[in-house]
């Protein structure tokens, strides 16, 4: 595949100083005047000595097209009010505006917009400024000239490329996020049928991928190009097998998915759930019948009957804790209404989302909202939690804002109940050895003659592992402030490090505040941070 894209040029006119130092520049005319923002020799060329700043330079370069390159507004201004052309175009059909994109100028592309740049104006390429802008990158430029000037965002160039084609070729994974958050169509196919998918792939782009194929259906995963190829084909074939095995499990998801919408409304979210309900009730069953009423075994004393009942009631509390958190909010983020526009909806309008902190990463192209830092979409359940800590397949459910702390309660009975079972199924057991019959082993004669309680034993050692071993976890987190998936991803969250670069948590206020927070409110106040993180780039 072959693709071709706009080029960063370089000024001409730049004139080495005889000193030899690099970062000084001669300033020789109207050109080298306005790509270097010097505006009183601008000043003096045109109004001095007459020179006009309509005309080309050798290259067929104009003097408005340097100073939009590097973000020269007042000059912009002054040349437009001395007669540059706001349209004209070099020997490429390119404008200002182009130029402006190359670097995401926005202030002078403010300036050409108000003086009539023409914002669908495109190249011999069939280029446009958006075209250029997701090519180089220029995230905040597109969404500037799509909200305000309303910029057509899924145009396709002469080669049937959209924008989100050209940021997938190049893997600006923010410049997607962007794109499909405004709708941008991703199964367009160009004129050699690839898709943005395709391009991604065959690029070797890992977070580009990740975003394109969260984002979209099982469609874009199958669907093939003028030469046969489907995106996980061409990934393999250029030898980019983690993309390809990662397009092929998100296949084979799709596809579960598919299958479970069948059955369920709730999308792929069956999980483990019933198993460990399942699981419980068993436990608790065996307890009673093969612990606490066991025919073999000597009777129940005071004691041990009220650690045994106090086991049982802890296993249905454990049960009740289970239903909250299976069924329970996670800390689903609202929705965007169809009845808003984006100007109307601060769920979709980053001026009036109070969210909204400069973050591409907070923009979610599946639920089309601008959530919270520390949300994050989940494939499975396919909604965005705050405060998202990890989805748990053994409650079938996300863990985050609104049911953490219900998780964490339920660990601990899960725990409790484990302890409490075990020690009064071994002290029954221990006190029917005495004496062992002469000739028999302990572990034989306990396997045939105390089965149940043997199989109540294994189930109840393996919650106990699991439970003791997650809630540790959970309460070593808890004391940080930190989640799981931000533990897991540390490295991809900006907002984690800190000036230096080193990991450091702006949530983390020390143990006890972090403790008193989360077991009063079930959660912590986001807004209050620690220190003021750097400029958040998380994907």
């Amino acid at each position: 595949m072959a693709s071709s894209e706009i080029e960063i040029v370089s000024d001409s006119n730049q004139q080495k100083p005889a000193n030899g130092n690099p970062n000084e520049v001669h300033v020789v005319d109207v050109y080298s005047a306005a790509a270097y923002g010097d505006f009183e020799k601008l000043r003096k060329f045109v109004e001095s000595d007459g020179v006009s700043v309509s005309h080309p330079d050798g290259n067929g370069y104009y003097p408005l097209q340097w100073a939009a390159l590097n973000n020269f507004a007042s000059i912009c201004q002054y040349i437009i009010e001395r007669g540059g052309e706001v349209n004209a175009k070099d020997n490429t059909g390119q404008t200002a505006l182009h130029w402006a994109a190359v670097r995401g100028s926005i202030a002078a592309a403010d300036v050409l917009l108000q003086n009539g740049a023409r914002v669908e104006a495109d190249d011999f390429n069939g280029y446009r400024a958006v075209h250029v802008a997701a090519q180089y990158g220029q995230t905040a430029f597109v969404n500037y000239i799509v909200a305000k000037y309303h910029a057509d965002f899924d145009v396709p160039d002469n080669h049937g490329r959209s924008p989100l084609h050209w940021a997938a070729v190049k893997g600006f994974a923010d410049t997607i996020r962007l794109l499909l958050f405004r709708d941008a169509s991703q199964g367009r196919q160009d004129k050699e049928g690839c898709t943005p998918l395709h391009w991604a792939a065959l690029r070797g782009n890992v977070e580009a991928c990740s975003v394109l194929a969260h984002a979209g259906s099982k469609d874009e995963l199958v669907v093939k190009d003028k030469a046969g190829k489907t995106p996980v084909e061409l990934a393999s074939d250029k030898g980019h097998r983690h993309i390809a095995l990662f397009l092929s499990n998100a296949l084979r998801a799709r596809s579960i998915h598919w299958k479970h919408r069948i059955c369920s409304r709730h999308v792929g979210k069956v999980g483990y759930g019933p198993f460990l309900f399942s699981l419980v009730v068993i436990n608790v069953i065996l307890f009673i019948s093969c612990v606490l009423f066991a025919p073999n075994l000597p009777k129940v004393t005071a004691i041990v009957g009220i650690w045994g009942w106090t086991g049982v009631s802890l296993a249905v509390c454990s049960l009740v804790m289970f239903t909250r958190c299976s069924s329970g909010d996670p800390g689903y983020i609202k929705l965007a209404t169809a009845n808003h526009s984006d100007a109307e909806d601060p769920l979709l309008n980053m001026d009036l989302n109070s969210n909204w902190n400069g973050n591409w990463s907070q923009l979610c192209p599946t639920c089309k909202i601008i959530r919270p830092v520390r949300s994050k979409h989940c494939a499975i359940c396919r909604r965005c939690v705050e405060q998202f800590d990890h989805h748990c397949p053994w409650i079938s459910n996300c863990v985050g804002k609104r049911n953490k702390r219900d998780f964490v309660v339920f660990l601990c009975l899960g725990t409790s109940t484990a302890v409490v079972g075990g020690a009064v199924a071994l002290q029954r057991i221990w006190t029917s050895l005495l004496p062992v019959p002469i000739g028999e082993t302990w572990t034989h004669f306990v396997l045939f003659n105390y089965p149940g309680i043997i199989a109540f034993l294994v189930m109840d050692a393996a919650i106990f592992i699991a439970s003791a071993t997650i809630l540790s976890v959970q309460a070593i987190q808890i004391a940080r402030n930190i989640t799981t998936n931000e533990v897991a991803n540390a490295i991809r969250y900006g907002y984690l490090r800190g000036p230096d670069g080193r990991f450091r948590n702006p949530y983390n206020h020390g143990c006890w505040k972090n403790c008193s927070d989360f077991l009063i409110n079930g959660y912590t106040d986001d807004d209050e941070i620690a220190w003021p993180p750097l400029q958040q780039v998380a994907r």
